[in-house]
């Protein structure tokens, strides 16, 4: 059933049904908080659907548990870019940058950081 959900919504992101997604993976991630894929799509969601806030806490949970998640640090950084935390997301998309070397949008949002 949660793997139905996450797939049904990792569907609808793909289509660029952000809205309808939020709906599917917030009820997969009342079944499964801890689920750091489930709490990642749903952060993709929020920050897609312009909530940051929203999508910056799902990412800070991701980070929490898997802190070497390049990815994760990448989309928070973003998210805290957006909400006016400029230090902090600075400080993720560092990490990501030095964790996966080389990525283009890590660099790019590194430079556009450091400005």
């Amino acid at each position: 059933m949660v793997y139905d959900l996450y797939s049904r919504g990792i569907g609808l992101l793909r289509e660029g049904h952000a809205h309808q997604a939020i709906t599917v993976l917030s009820r997969a991630k009342t079944l499964e908080p801890e689920t750091a894929s489930i709490r990642e799509a749903l952060g993709r969601a929020f920050f897609m659907t312009g909530q940051p806030r929203r999508a910056r806490w799902e990412f800070a949970k991701v980070v929490s548990l898997h802190p070497t998640d390049d990815y994760a640090h990448f989309a928070l950084g973003l998210a805290c870019e957006r909400t006016g935390q400029r230090t902090r997301a600075l400080g993720h998309v560092r990490m990501a940058d030095a964790m996966h070397p080389g990525v283009p949008h890590y660099e790019r949002a590194l430079r556009r950081l450091v400005g």
